[in-house]
């Protein structure tokens, strides 16, 4: 967790080792609308960094308990205002082949988004508000990945 831009690049290069076949990069962006929301003009975010740091380090373990053969993981998450296009969330996973960097990193940003304590507040042209679809924080090993 970071104010300052994502070292994605950075991090895509150390995932990238001579075993691993396959990298995947996935990259949350801020955008100009939400859920019955348009004209967003950018998003802070906020978290209980106390909590957030260990369960994202969870979902890292979780997701190599799942994939064993997953090489490198790095799960990114910025903190603070963000403007349109700004890289918000970043998660890459490395692996011999691509089935499981592909599924490794799907299950880390979907279980991220369920289990870390990281809130966004929108902002648009008339205010700005707690984003709509906010959901409770679960357990990071209650989570079953999507079908």
């Amino acid at each position: 967790m970071t104010d300052e831009p994502l070292p994605v690049e950075a991090a895509t290069a150390w995932a990238t080792t001579s075993a691993a076949g396959a990298v995947v990069v996935f990259l949350g962006v801020v955008r100009d609308n939400s859920e019955g929301r348009d004209g967003v003009r950018g998003i802070t975010y906020e978290a209980y960094e106390e909590q957030a740091r260990p369960r994202l380090a969870a979902v890292a373990v979780e997701a190599r308990r799942r994939w064993p053969v997953v090489e490198r993981l790095a799960l990114l998450h910025r903190i603070g205002a963000l403007d349109l296009s700004d890289a918000s969330v970043a998660v890459i996973a490395s692996s011999p082949h691509r089935p499981e960097a592909f599924e490794a990193a799907r299950y880390c940003i979907d279980t991220l988004k369920e289990t870390v304590p990281i809130w966004k507040r929108e902002h648009w042209s008339e205010g700005s508000d707690w984003a709509t679809s906010a959901q409770p924080v679960q357990s990071v090993g209650h989570r079953v990945p999507s079908e």
